[in-house]
Formats: structure tokens, C-alpha cells, sequence
């Protein structure tokens, strides 16, 4: 039943970052690949939160959320991709994205964390 709901998680989770990822890009300006860095800081405030209050990890609530859901929303290999774009166009913008990127999910984590934690 775990592979069930990481599984579906999975699924809505790769779906959900395709889906606000362009819709971000389309309305904002793609300068820093603002979709894809939006969706790393909002998955990462999600899971501090989300890890926060399902403490136990044998939880399937813990399963579709964070490993599942989350584990598909945010994704490094898109940010790794893009970063390296940004270097060969703009050396500025890819430095600039990495540590945007690298701060701001790290203080996310932990804000949603602190909201959350028993």
C-alpha cells in the first residue's frame, strides 16, 4: 500500500509542477526561471510543513505527501538544467538563480517546520 501512495502522490505532484510552473513563466518574467524556482520555495515551505506534522515517517499520509507529492513537485534536475542555462547566457542571473534558489528553499524548510512542529 506505501508504493500505492507514492505512486499517486508521485503523479498529482509532477502534474502540479508542470502546471504552476507554466503558468508562473507565462504571467511573471522568466529572467531567473522564476516557475521553477517559485515551485522549489512553495514545495519547500509545503514540506516543512508537511514533515512537521506527520512526525512519524510510517505515516501513508508521510508517504503520499513527502515522499510521493513532494518528491515530484520540487525537482533539482530542472534547476540543474535551467542554472546551467542561465550560466551560458548570463553569468550574473545563473549565480544570481542558484543562490536564490539554494536560500530561499533552505529558509522555507525551516519556516514551515517551526509553523508546524509538535
Amino acid at each position: 500500500m506505501t508504493l500505492f501512495y507514492i505512486a499517486i502522490g508521485g503523479g498529482l505532484g509532477a502534474v502540479c509542477r508542470f502546471l504552476l510552473t507554466e503558468y508562473i513563466n507565462s504571467n511573471f518574467s522568466n529572467l531567473l526561471s522564476i516557475g521553477t524556482l517559485s515551485v522549489n520555495i512553495i514545495g519547500c515551505f509545503i514540506l516543512g510543513c508537511v514533515a512537521g506534522y506527520f512526525f512519524s515517517k510510517s505515516s501513508p499520509m508521510y508517504f503520499f505527501f513527502v515522499i510521493g507529492f513532494l518528491g515530484s513537485f520540487t525537482t533539482m534536475s530542472a534547476f540543474s538544467i535551467q542554472a546551467l542555462e542561465l550560466f551560458n547566457t548570463n553569468t550574473f542571473n545563473g549565480i544570481a538563480y542558484v543562490i536564490l534558489t539554494f536560500s530561499l528553499t533552505i529558509v522555507a524548510t525551516y519556516i514551515g517546520l517551526m509553523v508546524f512542529s509538535k
